[in-house]
């Protein structure tokens, strides 16, 4: 099963190293895409408009067969195995893969959030995108070592 996470904006800053370095591990267990799209300017448009013009940059480089998985605040939490138990699951019903979609400054656009068919929560928190993708690359990891009944998760 493919594994695709959609993110808005390029990683910048401290935390660069640590988001490669878990994209890395996480890629040795899931065949893994990390794809950056082009954050929109908000000067000359309403928050509105940003993420309308996002969503079709996201949804245009998700496979249409992909479940999308919409990183959202106000979505559903798990824990590290259920995550990585619901990864297990959607590779037991043969899915051709799975879209993980994090939004730029504003959020996703209702296009996104209505193809999506989880909304998943990494925190109640607002999140930066680049600490999001941090925490969801490094849960990949996670749900790998889990799955595989490696030593690195504790909890």
């Amino acid at each position: 099963m493919r594994v695709t996470v959609v993110v808005v904006g390029k990683i910048r800053g401290e935390l660069s190293d640590a988001v490669r370095e878990y994209e890395r591990r996480a890629g040795r267990y899931w065949k893994l895409d990390f794809i950056e799209v082009h954050q929109e300017s908000a000067r000359s448009m309403t928050p509105s408009q940003v993420k309308d013009a996002e969503a079709k940059r996201i949804l245009d480089r998700v496979p249409p067969q992909f479940d999308v998985v919409a990183m959202t605040r106000d979505g559903t939490g798990m824990d590290s195995p259920a995550f990585a138990h619901w990864l297990e699951a959607k590779m037991m019903e043969a899915s051709s893969g799975v879209a993980f979609v994090i939004g730029g400054a504003f959020g996703l656009g209702d296009a996104v959030l209505q193809r999506s068919r989880l909304r998943l929560s990494l925190s109640d928190m607002t999140l930066p995108h680049e600490m999001a993708r941090l925490f969801l690359a490094e849960q990949l990891y996670r749900a790998g070592t889990i799955l595989r009944g490696e030593p690195y998760h504790k909890g």
